[in-house]
């Protein structure tokens, strides 16, 4: 019986679909799998590949598919789509990526490890949590000034604010007081949580080495650092060597000068 050394895996939130097929391209089978079923379903398979397109969920799926002894390969969704035939459907989209991954000159991405994950999501979780303070301190100077209460756009304009809303000489609604009250609180909040996670990114800076050396770059600071070592790949899965000599000059003896003019 011929026997899948490729599967392509169409991920999804509750049905995925499963493409597999022989080296020679044969398709070997096509299942619709529930989310359940993937894993015991993929743990019955003889040791192939698994292609999936690269996605939010598709690095936690490489690394319980790597477990079961599969060579996981996650490959940009660009790539995949000059493959899809007519058509167009979940299981069209299974043979697309089956198919994307078994091309030899394919470029796939590297599977992130959990550890990577979680930094970014501490990360962005103190980037919305920013974004969120200003859009609240933003909202409350439009709001108080509707109301004749003005202040300067910077912290010292949200000490200002804050204090007129304690002043009861100043004149503005009791619900708009108590409503102003509700902001000030929840940007204390937000600013609370987010000095307590750029404490702990600080701590987590000075047990890494990567960080450090980032550091060390004039210009780089502990964020630059911190988010160059949590979304950038290993510099190890790039099969590309860094130039060290010159271009060799092209037919006309003129050399690239474009490479080396900086």
């Amino acid at each position: 019986m011929t026997t899948a050394t490729i599967i392509g895996l169409d991920l999804a939130k509750n049905v995925f679909h499963a493409h597999g097929a022989s080296e020679a391209g044969a398709v070997v089978f096509r299942k619709k799998l529930s989310r359940s079923q993937v894993l015991p379903f993929l743990s019955e398979q003889p040791k192939c590949i698994v292609a999936m397109e690269a996605c939010a969920t598709a690095h936690g799926w490489a690394r319980e598919i790597e477990r079961l002894g599969h060579s996981p390969r996650l490959i940009p969704p660009q790539y995949v789509k000059p493959y899809v035939k007519r058509q167009k459907n979940d299981m069209a989209d299974a043979e697309a990526i089956a198919e994307a991954g078994s091309r030899p000159t394919m470029r796939f991405v590297e599977p992130k490890p959990e550890d990577q994950q979680i930094s970014a999501m501490a990360y962005r979780t103190r980037q919305m949590f920013i974004g969120q303070r200003t859009q609240t301190i933003n909202a409350l100077r439009s709001h108080l000034a509707e109301h004749g209460v003005i202040a300067a756009t910077n912290m010292c304009g949200l000490k200002k604010l804050s204090a007129m809303i304690e002043d009861e000489t100043v004149s503005m609604p009791c619900k708009v007081r108590e409503l102003a009250h509700v902001y000030v609180d929840h940007i204390a909040q937000l600013t609370a949580q987010i000095a307590e996670m750029t404490g702990e990114m600080r701590e987590m800076a000075k047990k890494s080495a990567v960080v450090k050396r980032l550091q060390t770059v004039p210009g780089v600071g502990l964020q630059t650092a911190m988010a160059v070592e949590t979304f950038a790949p290993d510099p190890g899965c790039f099969s590309r060597q860094l130039r060290t000599s010159p271009p060799t000059p092209n037919a006309s003896g003129v050399g690239y000068k474009g490479l080396y003019s900086m």
